[in-house]
């Protein structure tokens, strides 16, 4: 998988997954836009990946708001001429029961969690179709079945209904030669004193992650679109 100049958009990058995608797609060769809330979580992610020697365009902004999302496609473009890859990252996942829930967390949740990526796969697809075409990967939640579900109403409906948006934008999308797919991590693994936990029972690496992501944007992958790829304990995709 080589992504040599591709220019690559990334929500979310401050930390976490955000920041191993950016980083994967930095050591091959990508010029990245980074996004994210936090202008701090940004900095340290942006300066890891420019020591890859690979350039850099940070910005922050709220993927809620469709004027800062139409002002960070036109910074893209302006700072590199074209977009070849959005990568819709930026999640929240608030935890409180339906009884207690207060409407603003979930109305949030669906503004970043849907809204967010419908806005940003518009934008960008606007760009795409001006040029050969493009891709695009949505991350999704994990299986959720049992009782992940509990208390994780609000996160788990919104994912639900980002892949409903991902296949109907394959679809609208494929027109324009841009291809659209999920990717759904299972439980990350955590730092702990002693680094990443060792047992695949504890989760998959956010490398692990990283490299469908790649996989799906890749010259490998140029038939694929409107699949939804799961990154399960063990780091295997089925």
């Amino acid at each position: 998988m080589h992504f040599q100049d591709k220019v690559v958009l990334i929500t979310g990058a401050g930390r976490g997954l955000g920041r191993a995608i950016a980083t994967a797609f930095s050591q091959q060769g990508a010029r990245l836009a980074i996004n994210d809330l936090t202008p701090v979580n940004l900095d340290e992610t942006e300066s890891q990946c420019k020591s890859l020697g690979v350039e850099v365009l940070a910005i922050t902004c709220d993927i809620a708001k469709k004027m800062q999302v139409q002002s960070m496609i036109e910074a893209v473009r302006d700072q590199f001429g074209r977009l070849d890859i959005l990568i819709n990252n930026a999640g929240v996942q608030p935890v409180a029961d339906l009884l207690t829930m207060d409407e603003w967390d979930w109305d949030r949740t669906f503004a970043v969690n849907l809204k967010g990526p419908f806005l940003m796969m518009q934008s960008a697809a606007r760009v795409m179709s001006e040029q050969a075409g493009g891709s695009m990967v949505n991350l999704g939640a994990g299986r959720l079945r049992g009782t992940y579900l509990s208390q994780r109403s609000a996160y788990t409906a919104s994912k639900e209904g980002l892949l409903v948006l991902s296949r109907a934008a394959a679809i609208e999308f494929a027109e324009h030669n841009i291809r659209v797919n999920v990717v759904c991590p299972g439980q990350i693994r955590q730092e702990s004193n002693e680094g990443l936990n060792a047992t695949p029972d504890h989760g998959v690496t956010p490398e692990a992650v990283a490299n469908a992501v790649l996989y799906l944007c890749s010259d490998e992958a140029k038939f694929i679109t409107g699949e939804v790829v799961h990154v399960d304990a063990g780091g295997g995709m089925v």
